[in-house]
């Protein structure tokens, strides 16, 4: 949107800019440095947006693992649906390997608070949301693939499970209670013909789904890599899903790291995978403003667990995270400051 169209003014003296809907404010808001803002404005709009408007169009994303849904609102935003499928205390089996474990929707929702206390602002905006599977998805939804999984179980709930790679069928299938459905709403970015993205391999990544090792392979980094952010994020969340990095192309190699794709973040809180610590230990990179931030979230006062929690209360979800999920937050970071303490000592 040029400037000139932003600031012409409309006969009620409001520029052109105050009558765009939450989602393409927050579009036109990405810069080189963050997706948005610290203090943004529109944010309570867009989650209150994400969580409350009228769902007019539902399919399913095509790609991916596991089920995910394209929903459109009337003023033309979408946003990506990620449902629930396991309850909030149960932890990942030990025996799973990452690629197939479950995408968790309450991960989606914390990993975005926990990216906004981070001071990174690299996942898009995501709101926690009760959809009701009758008529916000099958009623609707022009999808045929889709509309042929519906039924109704033994207990009288709706039900359906799409297709995709991963727990696409009926012994995995969504459930409603009898048909309302916990989910993630995360806003899209914008459509890629209008703002591309490049896709770089992760320089420290798993072997691969076929050696079903879950060590990391360490391979020097670019000198230009934008690591800090993952190299914090990953470990503390527990996320091994990583794989590949999305960048805007427009800004070229300096810019940020995109924070997509969370839902395999909170898997366990009883035991911490010390393998996603490598990239950390190896690069010993840090920003200075970073490792001051994760100081401060270690100390009583601002407890990265207490300020998570807080912020995780405002959702319609809430409470989003089990405790023990929240207390492993702290014990996780204080293991990526040791790791900071050593790469200083040396």
């Amino acid at each position: 949107v040029s400037s000139s169209k932003a600031e012409t003014l409309l006969p009620t003296g409001k520029t052109a800019y105050d009558t765009y809907p939450a989602w393409l404010k927050f579009h036109i808001g990405i810069n080189r440095y963050e997706l948005y803002p610290r203090q943004d404005p529109q944010m309570p709009t867009l989650l209150r947006d994400l969580a409350t408007q009228r769902i007019v169009s539902s399919v399913q994303k095509s790609g991916g693992t596991q089920l995910k849904l394209i929903m459109t609102f009337p003023n033309y935003g979408q946003a990506l649906f990620k449902p629930m499928k396991q309850t909030r205390d149960q932890e990942t089996p030990i025996d799973f390997f990452y690629f197939s474990d479950f995408e968790r929707h309450n991960a989606e929702i914390a990993a975005f608070h926990l990216d906004r206390i981070l001071d990174f602002r690299r996942i898009p905006p995501v709101s926690g949301r009760l959809v009701n599977i009758t008529k916000e998805i099958r009623d609707i939804t022009t999808d045929k693939k889709l509309a042929k999984t519906f039924f109704i179980s033994p207990a009288g709930n709706v039900c359906f499970y799409g297709e995709c790679s991963y727990y696409c069928s009926t012994e995995h299938a969504l459930c409603g209670k009898p048909d309302q459905l916990e989910g993630s709403m995360a806003t899209l970015l914008p459509d890629k013909t209008l703002a591309k993205r490049r896709s770089w391999r992760s320089p420290w990544r798993p072997f691969g789904f076929q050696s079903h090792s879950r060590r990391v392979l360490r391979v020097p980094a670019p000198t230009s890599w934008p690591t800090t952010g993952w190299l914090i994020f990953c470990p503390i969340t527990g996320n091994m899903d990583r794989h590949h990095y999305e960048t805007f192309e427009k800004f070229g190699n300096n810019t940020f790291l995109l924070h997509l794709d969370n839902g395999r973040g909170f898997g366990t809180h009883s035991r911490d995978e010390l393998s996603i610590l490598a990239p950390l230990q190896q690069c010993c990179s840090i920003k200075k403003s970073t490792y001051l931030r994760l100081q401060l979230l270690a100390t009583q006062p601002y407890r990265l667990s207490d300020l998570l929690r807080e912020a995780l209360a405002t959702d319609p979800l809430a409470p989003v995270l089990a405790e023990p999920h929240l207390r492993a937050l702290d014990r996780r970071l204080g293991k990526v400051l040791a790791v900071v303490g050593r790469c200083l000592a040396g």
